[in-house]
């Protein structure tokens, strides 16, 4: 009876095994919002890192997050580097603006190393602007073990489509 648990047990972890390595090397999420506002007034608050304070949900992980900023004050070449206990530790860098995107990289250390990217785009859609925020990039092995578990599309949509909201707002007030 021993043995017929133990062969259950290990073909069950040798399924999640291949199961994880059968999943996408890649990953994306990607969440949406209508702007009552030009697609230059959208990126203005995107392209300015001291502006992510009023929207971005992960600004108010952490009471004392230690955040610097460097490079150019807005646009390509701004960086913005941050440390905290929830948040963890990581680096963005302005890589691309132009008048209907924004794209940042995005490199975390703690609580995992990880480089990504972040993609603002910002599509006139009649008297409306479409905003998308997504992030994407490699899927290692241990991540996708991990997405077995842990629906980080569902993880981290619902922090894109809070983010997206309070840009919104935002925006729209300004």
């Amino acid at each position: 009876m021993l043995k017929i648990i133990a062969v259950v047990v290990v073909l069950g972890l040798a399924g999640l095994l291949v199961a994880a390595a059968l999943r996408p090397p890649t990953f994306r999420v990607e969440r949406s919002i209508l702007v009552n506002a030009p697609p230059e007034a959208v990126l203005a608050h995107i392209s300015d890192f001291k502006a992510w304070r009023a929207w971005s949900p992960y600004e108010s992980l952490d009471a004392n997050l230690a955040r610097t900023y460097g490079g150019a004050e807005r646009g390509v070449g701004a960086t913005y580097a941050w440390a905290g206990q929830k948040a963890g530790t990581g680096r963005m860098r302005i890589d691309e603006i132009t008048n209907r995107q924004a794209r940042i990289a995005l490199d975390f250390e703690k609580p995992f190393k990880a480089s990504n990217t972040a993609l603002f785009t910002a599509v006139p859609e009649g008297d409306v602007t479409r905003v998308t925020w997504a992030m994407y990039g490699p899927a290692p092995y241990i991540s996708r073990l991990v997405g077995l578990v842990f629906n980080m599309d569902r993880m981290l949509g619902r922090d894109f489509e809070t983010g997206l909201f309070n840009l919104k707002t935002a925006v729209e007030r300004s």
